[in-house]
């Protein structure tokens, strides 16, 4: 009965969660600073909740319960999401270009952007575009985390398999956490990820010579695939509820996500308003410019939460960047100023990933719950993480602001930050507006081909990554799942990307660090 009314307002979760939250946000921006990525605290998190519990305290031994762990493990998650891949990225654009009056106002507009999206999932989690049955590989990964932490016995020792095995992987050189994901997560999702990272990684000797990264075919193929796959979504929740049975299968109408994707459209068009405003964008820009500014932005809002959102869900990789530098080539072909340009990228690089981190967060709830099987438990609960991941919002803004300002004075700027900043007033030509439109088409071939699979975005990202081997660890890992199934790896899979990771993280910190 514990597990039904457990809150957040409890003193041992407010406290544990908001200090996790202020070490995670201070060690994602270290990061993101560092290596220009930022690592998926939740389920690193996992593991040291899980080692935590083992404590013999009072405090430690009420975490044992799942429900605490999961709401924690909410807000650390929020806020170094936050911190790192809006806040940090945004303000250290601004001290790029010279504009440290705009790094309040834009601080402010990643906090507005951020907590929409965090609202936006809390309301739509469980509809047709973000269905509670949807993949969410590392939602489904910090789940059974948790829970074969707390099971011992032969899950927890498979949980010590996967953790050894992924570090020592990790040490190695070899990506274990793309093996984890590949047994979870969609294969056909994945495989176009791996081929995409193979054909980029590749490409000079596959193509005579000829590097993909020094084109735009990525960004094309993304616009083209961006398009066709906003167009599913608005076709997938406008068919109506033309078979009950099928929206019984939902806990949100398709009538509900319609009236909350319009109403959220209305709330980012509002936010660029007030982000224009207070950062002085329209007095760079005439009437109509301004006009095509905040319609631009309330679009683009939209379309890169669903967007990164989709991917992530099928993928468990969260394209963030990716998207948003192909609203900022848009953006460029509208013929926005510099500096509007980079405050409407800092407004609207603050809605994927915030989102995408609510989804798996729900998702891992939603399993350690029961799958539903209480609705009156997974109301209250996913309530309770709704908030949790607002403040989490609230305390990342708040670090990128002051750990984050340090970091820019001690030459700590996220890799992100210097592209957007020298980007943003490049002069767009009409070659690469016909290299754009000609590689959109088979992005938005693909994407149409495999309906709902996100193939066409996943391999645009594949090909803006330059990590060949990880693509070919996902494919040949694909191809043993096939052959031999995902049975023996449920909970050995979510040990290797947490072994994977913890590795990972504890080098980065010695990297960043020191």
């Amino acid at each position: 009965m514990e597990n039904k009314k457990i809150s957040i307002k409890e003193p041992g979760i407010l406290i544990l969660g908001i200090l996790l939250a202020v070490i995670s946000a201070a060690i994602c921006m270290q990061i993101m600073g560092q290596l220009g990525t930022a690592p998926n605290t939740s389920l690193i998190g996992a593991v040291l909740i899980m080692i935590f519990t083992r404590i013999p305290l009072v405090l430690a031994k009420r975490f044992k319960n799942l429900e605490r762990q999961n709401y924690v493990l909410s807000i650390a998650s929020a806020a170094g999401f936050t911190a790192a891949n809006c806040g940090f990225v945004a303000v250290a654009t601004m001290f790029i270009l010279g504009r440290n009056d705009l790094i309040l106002p834009i601080a402010f507009g990643t906090l507005v952007g951020s907590m929409i999206a965090v609202f936006v999932m809390g309301w739509i989690f469980d509809s047709k575009i973000f269905p509670v049955s949807g993949a969410w590989p590392m939602g489904q990964a910090v789940a059974t985390t948790i829970e074969a932490g707390d099971a011992g016995g032969k899950k927890g020792f498979e949980l010590l398999q996967g953790l050894g095995v992924g570090a020592l992987a990790s040490f190695l050189g070899i990506p274990a956490a793309g093996v984890g994901i590949a047994f979870i997560a969609n294969m056909i999702t994945m495989t176009a990820l791996g081929i995409g990272m193979i054909l980029r990684g590749f490409s000079t000797r596959l193509f005579n010579g000829f590097d993909i990264g020094d084109s735009n075919i990525a960004q094309g193929m993304m616009i083209g695939a961006g398009v066709v796959a906003l167009v599913q979504v608005i076709h997938t929740i406008s068919k109506g509820n033309k078979k009950e049975a099928e929206q019984e299968a939902y806990a949100v109408s398709d009538a509900r996500t319609k009236k909350v994707l319009a109403g959220s459209l209305g709330l980012f068009t509002a936010g660029a308003v007030a982000v224009a405003l207070i950062t002085g964008a329209f007095s760079e820009m005439g009437v109509g410019m301004s006009v095509g500014w905040v319609a631009f932005a309330g679009f683009s809002s939209v379309a890169i939460m669903v967007l990164v959102g989709t991917a992530g869900m099928h993928s468990g990789w969260a394209p963030g960047f990716a998207v948003v530098t192909i609203f900022l080539t848009l953006g460029m072909m509208l013929g926005f100023p510099a500096v509007p340009l980079a405050i409407l990228i800092g407004y609207i690089g603050s809605m994927g990933m915030p989102l995408f981190d609510t989804g798996v967060g729900l998702k891992t709830g939603w399993l350690i719950r029961g799958k539903g099987a209480d609705p009156e438990r997974e109301r209250h609960g996913r309530n309770q993480q709704v908030r949790m991941k607002q403040l989490g919002v609230i305390i990342g803004v708040a670090m990128s602001l002051f750990f984050g300002v340090m970091l820019i004075n001690n030459e700590v700027i996220p890799p992100m930050s210097i592209f957007y900043a020298y980007t943003v007033g490049e002069t767009v030509n009409p070659a690469l507006i016909r290299e754009l439109a000609l590689w959109a088409i088979p992005g938005a071939v693909l994407q149409a081909a495999f309906g709902n699979k996100s193939v066409g975005l996943m391999i645009a990202t594949g090909l803006l990554i330059n990590n060949p081997v990880f693509g070919i660890t996902l494919l040949v890992s694909i191809l043993i799942r096939r052959i031999f199934g995902a049975k023996h790896m449920g909970v050995r899979a979510p040990g290797l990307i947490a072994g994977d990771g913890l590795f990972g993280f504890g080098a980065n910190i010695v990297r960043a660090f020191f």
